[in-house]
């Protein structure tokens, strides 16, 4: 995939996938193989998960409207939305080695996306007056950003998790300790990092057929009582229940939990989280559709939509009354739903390739070592 995906792959076999048979040649062994089709149930997946992402961060200024079926459905949505894009990421990270040319997409595709916006969303919240007098350090990631950071380390430490025994189990237990300490710290929104690390571990130990399970005729068939039971049960806790329990970025004793109680909550809020992404992931269309395409734009949509979401902040679009009436609260979902799909798009990933996925070859040592004609040269794709 492109860099312009908000899940970069790196692996060289990438598209055999669900819904995708390998290509093969009568000359493999002579010839390099064929560029290999795009899985079209993927960038169907991120695609769809990135509206669900900027729907959400848009529905927050709602909160204050006193709706539960609003509060209720951004609850849903944040139990599932980036575990999915996490899992994913996992999926296509199976082949990291940490080799030269995957490094140098590492460098290009997450570290300057993350330089570049943690700078530019400083100086904009100065700007705009949201924080002005926010100091621009690329160890205390903002709002968005902090997921290319948590990419980056989990990406590095992809070779470690590939040999250890019952990597899931460890990286669970990594979580859940985390989650009950209190004294961390804010640096590189560490809680989020370790937190959301069972999800990315999951999807390095996942294979093609376990997707195709998920997209099973009873798995699709269970998918939307059991999201329309979540969101009944959301509802009903709406009142008392803290919806930033899964943004995972803060321990459970700031939320007045006990460590035995705390340890308890977070492994059910991980069973949560595991059984809606399955249901999201089962309704994703595994066939070519009119949004397939923009699923290699999701990096966009993910880190331009913050800078139109500030500025309608900042010019006071959200204190109209008839924003926080349910047809009003439809329209905004509607709004920023179409608003993602532009961002995605590829005249805008034109514009901003050049810090989106720039090729920063004087950056770089050039490789003198020959290929063996027996291994693939690495794609573009990321």
């Amino acid at each position: 995939m492109s860099a312009h995906s908000l899940v970069p792959e790196f692996e060289s076999n990438a598209q055999n996938r669900p819904g995708t048979a390998p290509e093969r040649g009568g000359q493999a062994d002579t010839a390099a193989p064929p560029r290999k089709q795009r899985d079209a149930f993927f960038d169907n997946a991120k695609f769809l998960a990135i509206v669900l992402v900027v729907c959400a961060h848009t529905w927050e200024p709602l909160m204050h409207s006193g709706s539960r079926a609003t509060h209720a459905l951004y609850i849903l949505v944040y139990s599932f939305h980036m575990p999915a894009f996490i899992v994913i990421s996992g999926y296509f990270s199976r082949s990291f080695t940490m080799r030269p040319a995957q490094l140098k997409r590492l460098v290009t595709g997450i570290v300057v996306p993350y330089v570049v916006f943690e700078v530019a969303y400083s100086l904009a919240d100065r700007w705009w007056g949201h924080d002005p007098d926010r100091a621009i350090s690329v160890l205390d990631p903002w709002f968005l950003t902090w997921f290319l950071a948590s990419l980056f380390i989990w990406r590095m430490t992809t070779p470690l998790w590939r040999v250890i025994r019952m990597p899931v189990i460890v990286a669970l237990v990594v979580g859940l300790t985390v989650a009950v300490s209190p004294h961390l710290g804010g640096e590189l929104d560490l809680y989020r990092t370790l937190e959301f690390l069972p999800f990315f571990v999951l999807g390095l130990m996942l294979k093609p057929e376990h997707f195709d399970l998920v997209r099973s005729r009873g798995a699709r068939i269970a998918a939307v009582p059991l999201l329309l039971i979540g969101l009944a049960v959301f509802y009903r806790l709406s009142p008392t229940f803290h919806e930033s329990l899964f943004f995972r970025r803060d321990s459970m004793q700031s939320f007045g939990y006990s460590v035995r109680h705390g340890l308890a909550l977070s492994l059910l809020l991980y069973g949560v989280s595991l059984l809606f992404c399955a249901c999201f992931l089962a309704l994703v269309p595994r066939r070519k559709t009119w949004f397939t395409s923009l699923g290699a734009g999701t990096l966009y949509g993910y880190l331009l939509h913050g800078f139109i979401l500030r500025g309608a902040l900042a010019k006071g679009w959200f204190t109209h009354h008839w924003i926080y009436t349910p047809l009003g609260e439809v329209a905004v979902t509607v709004i920023a739903a179409a608003v993602v799909t532009a961002l995605c798009s590829a005249p805008v990933r034109r514009v901003f390739r050049c810090v989106m996925e720039p090729e920063m070859r004087w950056a770089f040592r050039q490789d003198d070592t020959p290929r063996r004609a027996d291994v693939p040269a690495p794609t573009a794709e990321r």
